[in-house]
């Protein structure tokens, strides 16, 4: 793949189209990101929504019903559309309360899956200027603002007593009753950082962390991760060792210290 990857795909190729969905986030949420007008409301989990995600999936969702017209759409903010077997997941704000707070860490993440299987993946986190993006069989990539794209390629670190993790918040695994159990992993392990959201499993796949966790997750919070950090050579599954975006938990790695992990939670 060349330099000019992420530009070279075309529109009829499924991560050409992805991009381009990428492309059109990216300019909606930069520029309401940080904007004193910027409208907040609570969805009935008690998340926050911002004006910026609404704005981002109707937008993808009205690009795709031009573009991949047969296809089905599963996004975060509106219902589910289409019974194909190809479906396009969408989460336009990973990390909104990042986002209504002023980090910037935070991503669009768009993942096509043709049945069980995610074929095709972006996760675009323009306020940190980093872009991932991966496709079934064709590997992975990074491209960082002004550079070019660079192929992914997780760590080789095969010890957990030389492992770094990147996890969520402490209290999500308190309230599934697994806490003491997390925390026993992290006494095991060298380092524990809580990078949380996209960013721990695009570290993951970056090979600058070798571990990321999370208990409780949705389908569009994993989608395109999971293809990003496989296509990186690595591994993700659900605690349950389930590999693949199923289930509720996600535990992403270099494959080589997984069952390890895993095994904290059996």
């Amino acid at each position: 793949m060349s330099e000019s990857a992420e530009q070279t795909f075309p529109v009829d190729d499924d991560l050409g189209v992805a991009l381009l969905l990428a492309d059109a986030a990216d300019k909606i949420s930069l520029a309401r990101f940080r904007a004193l007008d910027l409208e907040i409301s609570t969805k009935p989990d008690l998340t926050p929504v911002s004006d910026a995600d609404l704005a981002v999936e109707d937008e993808l969702r009205a690009l795709l019903s031009g573009l991949r017209p047969d296809d089905a759409v599963h996004g975060e903010e509106r219902a589910d559309s289409g019974d194909s077997s190809r479906r396009w997941v969408i989460d336009p704000i990973d990390g909104t309360k990042n986002y209504v707070r002023g980090v910037p860490v935070w991503a669009t993440l768009i993942a096509l899956m043709d049945g069980p299987d995610v074929v095709a993946a972006v996760v675009s986190a323009p306020a940190l200027g980093r872009r991932w993006w991966a496709g079934l069989g064709r590997g992975a990539w990074l491209r960082v603002v002004g550079g070019h794209a660079a192929p992914l390629h997780v760590s080789a670190v095969a010890d957990l007593a030389d492992a770094s993790l990147s996890c969520s918040s402490l209290g999500g695994w308190y309230d599934l009753g697994l806490g003491e159990r997390f925390v026993a992993l992290s006494r095991q392990i060298w380092r524990t950082r809580g990078f949380g959201d996209f960013w721990s499993y695009m570290l993951v796949a970056e090979g600058a962390v070798d571990l990321a966790a999370e208990p409780d997750l949705e389908l569009h919070d994993m989608a395109a991760c999971s293809l990003v950090v496989t296509e990186a050579g690595g591994r993700f599954s659900n605690l349950n060792g389930e590999d693949g975006p199923v289930g509720r938990s996600a535990v992403a790695s270099n494959g080589l210290l997984h069952e390890a992990v895993l095994a904290h939670f059996s």
